[in-house]
């Protein structure tokens, strides 16, 4: 199973940019759809994006539609996340892990798997 590190977040004002990164071991991430997931305090994580795992298709959450773009680069081992625009309700924790479709249609990570999330917080 794949293990993962998130890294790239920090403080930035409102209309600014990051890039997250997703480094993987343990397995290849070529044979997995990827996903990136916001958690706040007290709150059930969310998904945000997943990209399949050619890199070929991708999907969002409306709320970061135009602004956040996913993308990976296998031959690395890793995923991205670059988040234009942002806004102070994007401050949250963000997770990456390998993503599968429940039948009712949610994307959901691998439970067990999720790493130590990287803090995303914009200042107004």
């Amino acid at each position: 199973q794949v293990q993962v590190v998130e890294s790239g977040g920090g403080l930035v004002q409102a209309g600014g940019s990051l890039r997250l990164s997703c480094a993987a071991s343990g397995s290849a991430i070529s044979s997995y759809d990827m996903g990136w997931f916001r958690q706040a305090p007290g709150k059930e994580r969310e998904f945000v994006a997943r990209i399949d795992w050619t890199g070929g298709w991708t999907n969002y959450a409306d709320s970061v539609k135009g602004r956040f773009t996913i993308s990976r680069d296998n031959a690395k081992n890793t995923m991205y996340l670059q988040m234009n625009s942002l806004k102070p309700e994007n401050k949250d924790v963000y997770y990456c892990n390998t993503v599968t479709r429940r039948r009712g249609g949610d994307y959901v990570g691998a439970e067990g798997y999720w790493g130590q999330g990287t803090q995303v917080t914009v200042s107004s």
